[in-house]
């Protein structure tokens, strides 16, 4: 049973209803029928990602993110951290109101930096942390490039690893671009010779996000969870 019923995001935000009824059908197709888990999305805000902002690619993401969330997760937010060079903002984006949300943050932002993947993973893990939650999360963690220090991007995942937390990194941009080789690199990490469990995985959803149906999204946002969460669950990272 899903944790917001139907009848909840008609009354909220019935312009996710498409989403919601779409990322119901994945998840059942997934096996994750009433699984609960928080659900995290992180946002590039580096100065190439300006193209994705003004077209609304970003938008378009967080309220797929929002109509997933709202199956596994009963508060109807989602924890938002934005990032360039250093963490740019840590807010969150919610049902209500979820139209023109990415606008109004981005607003009060400041000058888009570069590319810096490990300060928004501690951000991630300090919110989780301090939320006290023993859900499994989800952290969505959308880029257009690799980061300017890998080698402590690679650390926090490696770390992440004894905690609750599955890392799906999605690529926005040319498929083809030597920038993507390094989230390939950190999908395929040895276990358990460099992290606990694989808690990671990369798709790129090409040059232009929006043209990626919304069930293909889903089946790639959520496709390799079940089976870290069995993994998570036999190393007791995650509950049974």
């Amino acid at each position: 049973m899903a944790a917001i019923s139907l009848s909840k995001v008609e009354e909220t935000a019935p312009a996710l209803v498409n989403l919601y009824k779409t990322a119901g059908v994945s998840l059942t197709k997934h096996g994750l029928d009433g699984q609960r888990a928080a659900v995290y999305l992180v946002v590039d805000y580096s100065g190439s990602m300006k193209p994705y902002y003004q077209n609304g690619s970003v938008q378009a993401l967080a309220d797929r993110v929002l109509g997933l969330s709202a199956h596994f997760d009963d508060d109807g937010t989602v924890p938002a951290v934005f990032f360039s060079t250093d963490v740019d903002a840590v807010t969150e984006i919610a049902l209500a109101g979820h139209r023109g949300r990415i606008d109004r943050i981005v607003a009060g932002l400041g000058h888009m930096g570069r590319t810096s993947y490990h300060l928004a993973m501690d951000a991630v893990i300090d919110h989780y942390l301090d939320s006290g939650s023993t859900d499994p999360a989800l952290v969505v963690f959308q880029t257009d490039g690799g980061p300017i220090n890998k080698l402590a991007a690679e650390r926090f995942l490696c770390k992440a690893a004894k905690l609750p937390l599955f890392w799906q990194f999605i690529g926005f941009g040319d498929p083809g671009s030597k920038q993507f080789d390094f989230l390939r690199k950190l999908d395929e990490l040895a276990v358990p010779g460099k992290r606990a469990v694989d808690n990671a995985g990369f798709f790129h959803a090409g040059a232009d996000p929006r043209k990626v149906s919304d069930a293909e999204l889903y089946d790639r946002l959520v496709g390799e969870f079940p089976q870290w969460l069995a993994a998570a669950r036999a190393q007791g990272i995650v509950r049974p």
